[in-house]
């Protein structure tokens, strides 16, 4: 059974909710902070919804302005946070709901101004303290509140997630999840502004989601550019980031040969089809990227140059397995040739099979110092003997431009 709740009537209704707050806060306590019942001037703001989160290692709060067709995000310090909700309330809100480890406290104001402060009993709060707790344990890095997933199609217009886009949406948040471990191990200050290229964004899933969460989860100053050769899909999310307001996030028309930036931070290229990964690569090691993000697809020019060792012959007679070797062949190269750059590189399954059969990431960040690659450029010679080949596009781009 759930207690009562307890309700008091008092000038300092107000003054009692605000410590609550400030002591959930201060406390690390608090699960959400939803102001609603807006009475203010705009008349599209519905409410604000409020949670805690770490920007820099410094807590905040995550501001969630609610309108009718647009969500905005500002994320303040906490003494930033309490004087703003002290001056919304009662000017711009008349209801404040305040959820945290002991359950839940509302403040209500009457048509008149007076303040009403309730205290819910202990089950209802125990299950929000479980749900968030169980958000905790299946991180999401972006929220599905945000309206660019609203926009493209990932959640319908109440902010709930659509059940045919829930792989994508699985997808997105691991791509983020890789990007943040990356980051936080990149050569880059706290404050630098981030230039990213995303090369074949498509639709744009994952071009938003970079954009969004830089600027709006991390408070980066950051240019994103999506780089799509379908014309239709380039007009698509142009005419979105100006409606969604993504200041500094542009899609252009072209490919990794015919658009080439001067300089990026972060270069992705997730199912670039055989050398077009490679091209992708060699991009991002020419503009010293700190961060080379590749998910390779169609392995093409590695296959017909392959001649099987003596002591494979038998298994790499058949087709499937030779086209498996080219592969693995094809990509450990690469993530050798990003070694022998300067990069710490990882290969790995990005998502699992279940969502998506493109799932192998080469990920390489920037080391802080430079190593000899002499040894390692030998083994890689030894390799290609191995298996009699000629020829890798990334080597060939690399030798051009004296990169190796």
């Amino acid at each position: 059974m759930s207690a009562s709740p307890s309700a008091t009537s008092a000038p300092d209704a107000r003054a009692q909710f605000l410590n609550v707050l400030s002591a959930a806060l201060h406390g690390n306590t608090l699960i959400k902070l939803v102001l609603a019942r807006h009475v203010g001037a705009d008349e599209t703001l519905q409410r604000i919804i409020a949670k805690p989160l770490q920007v820099k290692g410094q807590p905040h709060l995550s501001l969630v302005y609610r309108h009718q067709t647009r969500d905005i995000t500002r994320n303040v310090a906490l003494e930033q946070a309490e004087a703003l909700v002290a001056e919304l309330l009662p000017a711009s809100f008349r209801n404040a709901h305040l959820f945290d480890a002991d359950g839940e406290v509302q403040l209500a104001f009457s048509k008149k101004g007076k303040p009403m402060l309730q205290r819910h009993g202990a089950q209802a709060p125990r299950e929000v303290a479980a749900t968030a707790a169980h958000d905790r344990e299946k991180k999401r890095y972006l929220d599905l509140s945000r309206p660019f997933l609203r926009d493209l199609g990932v959640t319908d217009g109440q902010g709930a997630l659509i059940p045919a886009m829930s792989r994508k949406w699985k997808q997105i948040n691991k791509f983020i999840e890789v990007f943040d471990h990356a980051l936080a191990n990149a050569p880059v200050a706290a404050g630098q502004a981030l230039r990213v290229a995303d090369f074949g964004s498509g639709k744009g899933y994952l071009t938003f989601a970079m954009h969004d969460y830089l600027r709006n989860s991390l408070g980066r100053e950051a240019k994103v550019m999506g780089v799509e050769l379908r014309q239709d899909m380039v007009e698509l999310c142009n005419a979105a980031a100006g409606r969604l307001e993504h200041p500094g996030l542009e899609f252009l028309c072209g490919d990794v040969r015919s658009v080439v930036p001067e300089a990026i931070e972060v270069m992705i290229a997730l199912h670039a089809c055989d050398v077009a990964t490679d091209y992708a690569i060699h991009t991002g090691i020419r503009c010293n990227a700190a961060i080379i993000m590749c998910s390779p697809c169609c392995h093409k020019q590695i296959r017909p140059q392959l001649h099987s060792p003596g002591l494979l012959q038998p298994m790499l007679q058949y087709g499937l397995h030779l086209g498996q070797q080219a592969e693995m062949l094809t990509d450990s190269l690469r993530a050798l040739y990003l070694e022998a750059c300067g990069y710490e590189t990882k290969v790995f399954e990005f998502i699992s099979l279940e969502h998506t059969n493109k799932n192998k990431m080469i990920l390489a960040v920037k080391r802080r110092q430079a190593a000899d690659n002499t040894a390692l450029l030998e083994k890689i010679a030894q390799l290609k003997g191995f298996y009699g080949v000629q020829e890798h596009c990334l080597e060939t781009l690399l030798r051009a431009d004296s990169l190796i």
